[in-house]
């Protein structure tokens, strides 16, 4: 991902304690850098595994961070300028969590015709390197693999204006709830949707259609396979699932079925779904055929509509599909 800008700013902890301070850089990093460049891709690579939250600026107008935004954008202010004022504001926002003090990355970037706004901290760790006369001395290392404050901004869809679009994203970990509200406030974006919920009701969506759909055991396993690799190709793109791609993708002969069974159906789902990774971990269908008995269910009904009573071997049904609740009282 081609960087247009980055620069690099230190927060690190005041001498006498209570408040984080600025150290900041003059200048953004020279482009066609190439270290820099592999550090951002290696920071937007964890970005896209770790839990996030998905939203949108609340103030249209703009004040705080997407004045700055606007400023930058609109040729108005610099790079240095900008993302200096923003990690000031930044460290008064941590004044409580002085264990987040690290170097904060600040990088836009473009894709195509997308362009986005990467910002996170990192924290340095001391390993061990070989120098010149081939001895081993300590060196410092940016640790890219564990991040407790990041966020990006799509900036192309925020300029479009989509109503629906959630353009914003922040790490929001379970173990760091009130950071990642207070990320949330300095960035000044309200949570819109739930990516594990939004996640879990699609898939229920999708359960629902395989069996309205009566697919077979080897049709249904294509189609979760599908599913399961379009949310996770999105997934390390770090980008949203899209109904109507995800609907080709389900049924390459019925492009269009999936898509109009959701809407349908009414499952109140958002045209764009950001994919969940632990929700989407746990999904798979469990399969098996014996005797004349075939039976497929997705993992998420076990416990729910499908009980397992280990010790007698047995299923348990709570919720028969209706067509085979008919062709079973037509047996009687």
């Amino acid at each position: 991902m081609p960087l247009l800008q980055s620069i690099v700013h230190h927060l690190e902890p005041a001498i006498e304690g209570g408040r984080l301070t600025v150290s900041a850089a003059d200048a953004p990093h020279p482009q066609e850098n190439a270290a820099m460049d592999t550090l951002v891709s290696e920071l937007n690579d964890t970005y896209n595994t770790k839990p996030k939250g998905w939203g949108r600026f609340t103030d249209a107008e703009g004040s705080g961070f997407v004045r700055e935004l606007r400023a930058y954008l609109a040729e108005e202010q610099g790079f240095a300028a900008i993302t200096q004022t923003l990690t000031e504001r930044l460290a008064l926002a941590l004044a409580e969590h002085l264990a987040v003090s690290g170097y904060i990355v600040f990088a836009h970037q473009q894709q195509g015709e997308t362009q986005t706004l990467l910002l996170a901290l990192v924290h340095q760790r001391e390993g061990i390197g070989i120098n010149a006369a081939h001895h081993a001395e300590p060196a410092a290392q940016l640790n890219t693999r564990q991040l407790t404050l990041a966020a990006r901004i799509n900036l192309t869809q925020w300029q479009q204006g989509d109503a629906q679009s959630q353009y914003a994203s922040f790490l929001k970990d379970r173990g760091g709830k009130k950071l990642s509200e207070v990320v949330a406030e300095w960035l000044g974006v309200e949570e819109g949707v739930d990516a594990p919920t939004e996640t879990r009701t699609l898939l229920k969506a999708f359960s629902d259609y395989v069996e309205k759909e009566d697919c077979d055991d080897e049709s249904s396993r294509e189609k979760t396979d599908a599913l399961v690799g379009y949310a996770n190709d999105q997934l390390r793109r770090g980008e949203p699932m899209t109904l109507d791609e995800l609907s080709a993708v389900v049924d390459e002969k019925q492009p269009k079925a999936f898509y109009e069974h959701i809407r349908q159906a009414d499952y109140g789902l958002a045209p764009e779904i950001p994919p969940d990774k632990r929700t989407l971990n746990q999904f798979r269908r469990f399969t098996g055929r014996a005797g004349g008995v075939s039976i497929s269910f997705d993992s998420h009904l076990l416990g729910s509509s499908v009980e397992y009573d280990e010790n007698a071997d047995r299923l348990i049904i709570k919720q028969v599909p209706k067509q085979l609740k008919e062709q079973l009282k037509r047996h009687d």
